[in-house]
Parts: C-alpha cells; structure tokens; sequence
C-alpha cells in the first residue's frame, strides 16, 4: 500500500496535503478529537477555550490551555511526517500544504508554502489597541503571569481562529485543491469544516493517511492507511530516497 502511495507522489505533477492534530500528537501535543483528546478527556471545555464570545468575555479558559502549551513548546520538535512533507516540498513533489494545527511545527520542519488555517502562536493582536505582538512576547507573557493582558488595559488575542471567526486562506486553499492531482490528508478525521472540503472539492486522487477513522466516503478514497503516521513517513521517505 506505501509503495502505492510512492508512485502516486512520484507520478503526480501537482500535490496538495492538508493536516490535521493527528499529525502532531507524537510531538506530544494532545488532539481534539481522538481516543485522548481533550475534547473527549474535557481536560478542556471547548465551549469556554476555545469560542471568541467567551473569550472576550472571560480568557482565563484559554489562558489555562495556553499555559499548559507553552510549558512543553521548547520541547517540541516535527514528527517525521512534519519533516517528510518539509523535504517533499523541497524536492518540488510537493506543491502546497494546508494545516488545521497552530503548533507551527509545520514551519519549524522547513515547509515554506503553508496556510494555515486555524492560524498560530507566531504573532497576535490587542483586541483594544491593535498592538502586533510576536511569538516571544506570547510566550513570555503567559509564562510570567498568566496572562496575555495588553498594557493598554486589553487583552492580547493570539492569531489563532477561534469558534465563530472565519477560517484564513480559505480561498487560496480552494485554488490548491483544485489545481491537485494527488490530494494527502494527513492526521485528519475530517470532521471540521470548511477544512473538510478540501478533499471533497479536488478532482485528484485522494489519498487518507489517518490513525482512526475519517469522515470521507470510501468509494471516492484512492487509497486509505489507518497506521501510524510517523512509520508510513518513515517508510515512504525510504522508498523516495528521502533522508528525513
């Protein structure tokens, strides 16, 4: 089945992937949505952490899961599958990435043409001033005090997309889908949109790379991997001759 997977790669002139939390979660960032997510554990209640209204009226939900994020980030570092669609770009069999997770571990393996969908800890903005902060400031703020209070009185809002604000890049993402012949989704069950039409929209081969099930019908499926990411990386970077 992977060395399925590599001919298609290497046959296919225009390659779209798009990833989701299950790609990360060997870094050891928790996702949403599987086995151990916090949406399941509650660990987090995403009602409160994660909705802009409850945000703007009380942050201190997110600031907790802000927190906990920020006292591992120094530790974590791209998973194989990170660096294999990083060296797959660079090898130009890779054209365009588009991501659901704001852990930046996309950048931090070398892809350069990513959207990003959900959006990032890499700079955030005042909700009362405008003022532009970068990741250091977040960082260093959140670990100081627990908070991302703006000195204006504000309160600091990471460029992340929360519930009720429109995903970014949507339409740049809808043109790559398009243009693709072999579309990946890697780490993704597919279960949140507008993100989740990416697949649905392409007109290439789609391929599911996804530990669990995906909510994408089969008959449209040119080919599914419920395993491992990190071993299907490690062993298509292989058959590509490509040193990860």
């Amino acid at each position: 089945m992977i060395q399925v997977l590599a001919a298609y790669i290497q046959k296919s002139r225009y390659t779209v992937a798009l990833t989701g939390a299950g790609i990360s979660t060997s870094a050891g960032i928790p996702d949403f949505r599987g086995e151990k997510g916090i949406y399941i554990t509650r660990q987090y209640d995403p009602e409160k952490t994660f909705d802009i209204n409850a945000f703007k009226k009380d942050p201190s939900s997110f600031y907790a899961f802000t927190r906990d994020y920020f006292t591992q980030s120094d530790n974590l570092k791209p998973t194989p599958a990170h660096r294999l669609l990083a060296r797959l770009e660079e090898k130009k069999l890779l054209q365009c990435l588009a991501t659901q997770n704001i852990d930046g571990l996309h950048h931090a393996a070398g892809s350069q043409n990513v959207i990003e969908l959900h959006g990032s800890y890499r700079t955030g903005h005042c909700l009362s001033c405008g003022a532009v902060r970068d990741f250091n400031w977040i960082r260093d703020k959140i670990r100081a005090s627990g908070t991302l209070d703006c000195p204006c009185g504000g309160i600091t809002k990471p460029d992340i997309v929360f519930f009720g604000e429109p995903v970014l890049g949507l339409e740049k993402s809808y043109r790559e889908a398009l243009k693709a012949d072999l579309f990946l989704v890697m780490g993704s069950s597919l279960t949140v949109y507008p993100a989740a039409l990416l697949p649905e929209i392409t007109r290439g081969k789609t391929v599911i790379l996804n530990k669990g099930p995906a909510n994408f019908p089969s008959s449209k499926t040119a080919l599914r991997l419920d395993k491992e990411l990190d071993a299907v990386s490690l062993e298509l970077a292989s058959l590509l001759n490509i040193a990860l």
